[in-house]
């Protein structure tokens, strides 16, 4: 699903619980429905549509959209779910549990299971490709101060941790990519960059130290 669209432009593209089912399947096969078991595509329709639409001659598989899906065994409608991944993708700074369960009528428990189960799945559809460039890097801390929180809270140890977090933006396919990782050394950041950049590839960056040390190391950068 495209970002950048607006609250119309998606209430136009899912009117109806039929058409965010249509647009599911063309993603989920391209080429056709084909069965979840045997991945043969001599699939019937059934009109009734119980007590699955979809069945295979070969294996006789009773089959949905949502079998084998992030959606499989939930009783949400498939609307719900496209109208949850949009939200999730288009909201830059993220969003909550108990907004995403104001904005789709649902509970917050509901909400908060479909959130994992998209961003699990985001996870697991992972791309390792290597970005041609020209790609801006950065660095970033993840975290906080015990002392910046609440005075309850400030006795927990763990919140005065802070995770050190590197993202590359590759704007020639407009993909991007962000993993935290052990430390801010120059050795690090560059194996980061080799492993998710090809060969000669333009590699822009700020003026921090850090990312600055990474020009002795003879890959490209510019900042």
């Amino acid at each position: 699903m495209a970002n950048g669209l607006s609250v119309f432009q998606v209430m136009e593209m899912f009117p109806d619980e039929a058409a965010a089912e249509s647009w599911f399947c063309e993603q989920r096969w391209p080429g056709g429905v084909r069965c979840v078991e045997c991945h043969s595509d001599n699939v019937a329709v059934r009109p009734t549509r119980k007590p699955q639409p979809f069945r295979c001659r070969d294996c006789r598989k009773d089959f949905s959209a949502k079998t084998g899906s992030v959606m499989h065994a939930s009783k949400l409608p498939i609307r719900t779910w496209v109208l949850a991944m949009w939200l999730l993708s288009d909201h830059c700074k993220g969003t909550s549990s108990h907004q995403l369960a104001r904005d789709l009528g649902i509970t917050q428990k509901s909400a908060w299971f479909l959130a994992h189960r998209i961003r699990e799945a985001w996870t697991e559809t992972y791309s390792t490709d290597r970005f041609a460039g020209p790609v801006e890097v950065d660095e970033m801390f993840v975290g906080g101060k015990a002392k910046a929180r609440h005075r309850k809270r400030q006795a927990d140890p763990l919140l005065d941790l802070v995770t050190p977090v590197v993202g590359m933006v590759d704007h020639g396919s407009g993909k991007a990519v962000a993993m935290p990782i052990g430390d801010l050394k120059a050795s690090t950041l560059t194996g980061f960059v080799k492993e998710r950049t090809v060969p000669g590839a333009v590699v822009r960056t700020d003026e921090g130290s850090g990312v600055c040390r990474w020009r002795r190391w003879g890959i490209g950068i510019r900042p």
